[in-house]
């Protein structure tokens, strides 16, 4: 400062020391109710704060930047101020201190030890340490800190845990409501007891559990693998036991928080929509609950029922099992023999409970084999980490819990079982084996018989072909005309690519829909077949019911149940009928469309993909109960075939999904790509493909994504149902259909999931990706005519990345 007059010599001193002192409590300087200190980087702010609607004050940390404001971290949970005269000081011993209009003490921070010259120093970590004034390095030579103390937030370097020499047990709990910090019901901790795990327990009662460390994550948290995020430990040493993450990124606002209702939340700040985004929930479905299934069984949320005994056991009670009580699981077909029994090696699942559990952390897998099974006691084991081959040993005693399904888990659980159940795999596999060489040689001796039967098939008609695996009554061609009038157009009630369909009366007075093939109809005699050969076989209330057919000479008709009501395309792109189906409806409807195809991908004999999946083939009955029709285009899926591939794309532009439309590539995921633009048209009661907006020229979907991403979201719903919506399921359904149209198909959820998330309004969704075709028309484009013609052959579609 040389040359300078000593008066601004003195002023920039002041500044320079009020700087410094800027994030810091000390002795002297306390922090009244409306003060407050921030951490030197900016990023944290300490002061007094009314959460909600509550006019009670606390003391909290927050984000400094970040509206509105979001607390971190309480002090005085359980006694708030009832005015504002509350101050936080700082003992000379290094106790915080925070004090009433009465001078009482309503919180302090409890050091472990005193110090001479004090100081309390908020750092941009989000931590509050109390440490010696000298000391260089705070959060080490700290004697408090707030870190200790969570309440419902895990931040970036926070532990989860116990130390084993000062006794100090870090756990988190919820807030009683947005309004009440005070702790809730709901309580996440690190169980010690066998080999540690984390737990959310409810009034002590445990409600989910993330399953055993396995070197790289928790067995039933895949998303807690290490990413370009976020990275994940997990210390056991002689010291402490404790779980922790941090972030590569420190200028990204995260934190991890346990709601009111117990749902574990991962929140990242978004400087661009000014929110935060939920990157991920720890719970999604049924199968998240502490041990649903009871002992020896495993859950998926994608089979229905969820629950299934393992390999070698059955149901305990089979009357209560049957009946979706599964809490008593299972118990072993065939009795243990202890030095004789073997193990059944399950891959891709959750670990069980280890909680009666030992492990070893140097031994190898072929010892850790060898002393379960000298250990009569011992149900199974498994290697202890993971990472790079597999190494040390856990092992499980009693009952084993808490399994689900995971293909993507890594760890093999090795489960205990009398050695005659090996034997009876084997000699299934051997069985299999013999069968397929047996099928070899026959195929061989059968294939010059079976060219000849083609070259007879081949001469065969139409209705010879179509009589062949035939479940269904035949209609005489006269029953059907006198019915339809001799096919009246006045009895025309729809049209499809097949053809025209007409309302007819039998002479019983039962209203029927006859579906009659054109012969100028792009669909053909195959696709009658496929459609009488898969709907004859299916039974769901969501489905329409094939009642015959009519197979005479050139006509090839479809009898089916008549549906009052038409399709839904009919009531809600209409302005003068959208209003006559109010929000309950439009609801319920969804979820019978999500139930019909949940029953066609997975709980019904064969695993069906519809492939044209629409609006107009959405029917209504009577009482606007949805029903699926038109399977001229579905496809079977056949033993564990997850997905197929054509050369003929034949669908619905607007409905079909991109890997399909491009690349010919269908599967359960194309459907639930359809389903979501059914419930974003649902909603919004516009079409997907001829949505026009004066801002951009974004289909319906980009728009959806549009207004998600700037938190208008309800401004998609349509105008006629403001009298009649429920906000909480318009938006529930405007993310659902998100979720569903993701451009990638291994995002999309599955029809299970999209069932559950519909009518299950507590449950946390995850956030939705970039829709598939969100494109940008050109203005010419958007003049252009937005027919919804049918896409047949090869179809070559350019999907262009947003701007």
């Amino acid at each position: 400062m040389k040359g300078l007059p000593l008066f601004v010599c003195s002023q920039l001193l002041f500044i320079l020391l009020t700087s410094t002192a800027l994030d810091t409590i000390t002795r002297d300087k306390p922090i009244r109710d409306g003060d407050t200190i921030v951490s030197a980087g900016g990023v944290y702010e300490l002061g007094f704060f009314s959460p909600g609607n509550s006019k009670n004050r606390y003391v909290g940390i927050w984000y400094k930047k970040i509206l509105p404001t979001t607390v971190v971290w309480v002090a005085n949970r359980n006694i708030p101020l009832n005015d504002t005269s509350g101050m936080l000081t700082l003992k000379p011993n290094g106790t915080l201190v925070l004090v009433n209009s009465s001078n009482a003490s309503i919180w302090s921070s409890n050091s472990s030890r005193s110090l001479k010259n004090p100081k309390a120093r908020l750092l941009d970590s989000g931590n509050l340490v109390v440490s010696g004034r000298n000391d260089r390095n705070a959060e080490i030579n700290l004697v408090w800190q707030s870190f200790d103390c969570p309440g419902n937030t895990l931040l970036p370097g926070m532990k989860l845990g116990r130390n084993l020499v000062t006794g100090m047990n870090w756990y988190r709990s919820s807030w009683k409501s947005a309004d009440d910090p005070a702790p809730g019901e709901y309580v996440d901790f690190l169980d010690s007891h066998g080999y540690p795990q984390l737990f959310v327990v409810k009034n002590s009662s445990i409600v989910y559990s993330v399953g055993p460390w396995n070197g790289v994550a928790f067995s039933g948290s895949p998303n807690s693998k290490p990413n370009m995020y976020y990275t994940f430990e997990f210390i056991i040493n002689q010291q402490e036991i404790y779980y922790k993450y941090e972030i590569k990124n420190a200028s990204l606002p995260t934190r991890v928080v346990i709601d009111a209702d117990g749902v574990i939340e991962h929140l990242t700040w978004i400087e661009r929509s000014q929110s935060w985004f939920l990157y991920l929930t720890a719970q999604f479905g049924n199968c998240d609950r502490f041990a649903l299934c009871g002992p020896y069984a495993s859950c998926n949320i994608n089979n229905s029922p969820p629950c299934d005994c393992l390999r070698g056991f059955e149901p305990r009670y089979p009357n209560q099992w049957y009946a979706s009580d599964w809490s008593s699981g299972c118990v072993r077909r065939t009795s243990l023999a202890c030095d004789q029994d073997d193990f059944l090696k399950l891959k891709g699942i959750k670990m069980p409970d280890s909680r009666q559990s030992w492990y070893n952390q140097s031994m190898n897998l072929e010892e850790c084999k060898k002393m379960c099974l000298a250990e009569c006691n011992c149900t199974a084991y498994s290697n202890l980490d993971v990472r790079n081959g597999g190494s040390g040993c856990l092992l499980w005693f009693g009952e084993l819990i808490d399994i689900r399904e995971l293909s993507h888990n890594e760890q093999d659980l090795f489960v205990r079982v009398a050695a005659s159940e090996l034997a009876r795999k084997r000699r299934r596999k051997r069985s299999t084996l013999i069968a397929v060489i047996s099928a070899v040689v026959a195929t061989f001796i059968l294939s010059v018989l079976a060219w000849f039967s083609i070259q007879r098939r081949k001469r065969r008609t139409g209705s010879e072909v179509l009589n062949e695996d035939m479940e269904l009554p035949l209609f005489d061609l006269v029953a059907v005309t006198s019915a339809t009038k001799n096919f009246s157009s006045a009895n025309v009630i729809g049209e499809g690519g097949f053809g025209p369909v007409y309302k007819g009366i039998l002479p019983n007075g039962q209203e029927i829909a006859v579906k009659r093939l054109s012969k100028y109809s792009g669909q053909g005699v195959q696709e009658l077949k496929n459609e009488i050969v898969l709907i004859s076989k299916l039974q769901h209330r969501n489905l329409v019911k094939l009642l015959g057919c009519c197979l005479e000479g050139e006509e090839r008709m479809l009898i089916y149940e008549f549906m009052p009501n038409t399709s839904l395309d009919y009531f809600i792109f209409d302005p003068s009928r959208n209003a006559s189906l109010p929000w309950k409806n439009r609801f319920e409807i969804a979820i019978g469309i999500s139930r019909g195809l949940l029953y066609l991908h997975q709980d019904s004999r064969l695993r069906i993909i519809h492939r044209d999946l629409k609006t107009s083939n959405i029917l209504l009955d009577s009482g606007m109960n949805a029903k699926i029709s038109d399977f001229g285009l579905a496809k079977i899926l056949g033993g564990d075939q997850v997905e197929g591939k054509t050369k003929r794309v034949i669908g619905t532009y607007g409905y079909m999904s991109p890997e399909y439309a491009v690349d010919g590539k269908f599967s359960v995921k194309s459907d639930v790509f359809s389903i979501g633009v059914i419930i974003l048209e649902i909603v919004s009661g516009r079409r997907n493909r001829r949505f026009r907006h004066l801002e951009h020229h974004h289909n319906l979907l980009g728009h959806a994504w549009l207004l998600w991403n700037e938190g208008k979201a309800l401004e998609l719903m349509d105008e006629c149902l403001e009298e009649s919506f429920s906000a909480s399921q318009v938006l529930r359904c405007i993310q659902v259909g998100l979720l569903c149209v993701q451009k990638l198909p291994e995002d999309r959820p599955t029809m299970a999931s999209v069932v559950f998330w519909l009518g299950n309004e507590d449950m946390v969704l995850p956030q939705p990706k970039q829709p598939g075709f969100f494109v940008e028309r050109n203005s010419m484009e958007s003049t252009e005519s937005a027919d919804e013609g049918c896409l047949s052959n090869n179809v070559s579609l350019t999907v262009l990345e947003p701007r």
